[in-house]
């Protein structure tokens, strides 16, 4: 069976390719040639069955919301409640970054619970069997890492990060430079740690063929992981992350020429005025593939609020190039996120991908926007609240303070400004 990739080189349109073009307002052929030309991927694992989401040029920007247990919190049932708030929220795909409990069994429940497509980090599960098993993080083995991928693919996991361009040179870059915060990701902590002790090179880049092998029989998109990105304002844009995602584009390329589709993750932490660039110099740097972005976040000092400063950025972002953005919660730098910080991030994000894709896309992106306009003239309420974005929160605030006169809000009452600004020829 072959790959989404090597069906569009083919000239051959598939299912999931005719679902995305429904989706999109796109014609399947459009869709065949992004897909064929790198620079969109549909994420759907040979063993699942869901309704396809593309993600690329020429097609809405996707959210995706991050799921999984700690050490200190291994509730499968608050899993299960968290993927249902995200996919009742508007996400478009979910990640289970479990890395306490039985993660293999986790994993299990969510992708037989979701009906969105599933990505995972398979370093987090090969790394906690490891240490569970009574070793050290340091010794983990490539052959560990590498069926724990197998396992995933198995599984039916539709995309897994993988930080393959954290290696022995991008490393040394942040050394040379310097930065506040170091490396803040997980998986870039875990693996600078590993290639520091064992004196090896990353095995996800010196055996990336092996990566590309698996990924394809199963075909599993491959997110490049941005394993150095920034954590903090003043580290963005640093030798370190740039090296890091020239690597990244020149494994793209080799996953791509094998039949494997690619995205690019990025930054992180950064200021307003970088945002753009980055995400030029990204896009040109990977060929144009897909871009994943973690936020960014535009301010340090928001924890509590990080959704906002992550939609904010995630909107400069997108309506930059940027194609999928990673939910951030209110609870990022505090603690796990329970379903309610899910729902509020993923609102967030929905938010910002919709107003970049008004500048970005045109093509109908602001009907909502319109027809919002137009109930809110009629003062339609029940109107309001069906097109609004978070339903249910609209209709709580909207209960919660009842005018003496229905047809307006507590916020203005009889000098409701929208009934007397009526400057129809019936009003007059």
């Amino acid at each position: 069976m072959t790959t989404q990739l090597e069906s569009a080189k083919n000239g051959n349109i598939t299912e999931q390719m005719e679902q995305v073009a429904k989706d999109e307002n796109l014609v399947p052929e459009k869709v065949r040639q992004l897909v064929e030309e790198c620079s969109a991927v549909i994420p759907y694992n040979k063993g699942r069955n869901f309704d396809a989401i593309g993600i690329g040029r020429m097609m809405k920007t996707k959210t995706n919301a991050n799921l999984g247990t700690s050490q200190d919190d291994r509730d499968i049932d608050n899993e299960l409640l968290k993927l249902k708030a995200a996919i009742d929220a508007g996400a478009t795909t979910v990640m289970d970054l479990s890395t306490g409990g039985d993660i293999r069994a986790i994993r299990k429940s969510i992708i037989e619970k979701s009906t969105v497509p599933l990505g995972t980090v398979p370093i987090y599960q090969a790394v906690c069997d490891v240490v569970e098993g009574g070793d050290r993080l340091e010794d983990l083995t490539a052959d560990t890492l590498f069926k724990v991928i197998e396992q995933h693919g198995k599984d039916g996991v539709d995309y897994i990060t993988v930080h393959c361009g954290v290696t022995k040179e991008s490393i040394g870059r942040i050394e040379k430079e310097g930065r506040i915060l170091d490396i803040v990701s997980r998986c870039g902590a875990i693996t600078s740690k590993w290639i520091k002790y064992s004196g090896e090179e990353n095995p996800l880049y010196e055996q990336y063929d092996k990566l590309t092998e698996i990924a394809k029989a199963y075909d599993m998109t491959l997110s490049l992981g941005d394993g150095l990105r920034p954590g903090c304002l003043a580290d963005a844009t640093d030798r370190g992350q740039v090296q890091e995602t020239i690597i990244l584009g020149e494994l793209a390329q080799r996953a791509q020429d094998a039949g494997v589709q690619v995205m690019i993750e990025g930054p992180g932490h950064m200021p307003m005025d970088q945002i753009e660039a980055n995400i030029i110099l990204m896009k040109r740097l990977c060929n144009n593939a897909p871009f994943y972005v973690l936020g960014p976040l535009v301010t340090d000092i928001a924890p509590g609020y990080d959704h906002i400063t992550a939609a904010i950025g995630g909107a400069i972002a997108a309506r930059a190039g940027a194609d999928f953005l990673c939910v951030v919660t209110p609870a990022e730098h505090l603690r796990l996120p329970d379903a309610d910080d899910i729902r509020e991030g993923v609102i967030a994000a929905r938010i910002a991908a919709h107003a970049a894709d008004i500048g970005k896309l045109g093509n109908g992106t602001m009907d909502a926007d319109n027809q919002m306009a137009r109930v809110r003239k009629k003062l339609d309420w029940a109107g309001q609240i069906k097109r609004s974005i978070d339903p249910t929160k609209a209709t709580a605030y909207r209960e919660s303070s009842s005018p003496e006169d229905e047809s307006v809000c507590t916020m203005c009452s009889a000098l409701c400004a929208i009934k007397h600004g009526d400057l129809s020829e019936t009003a007059k």
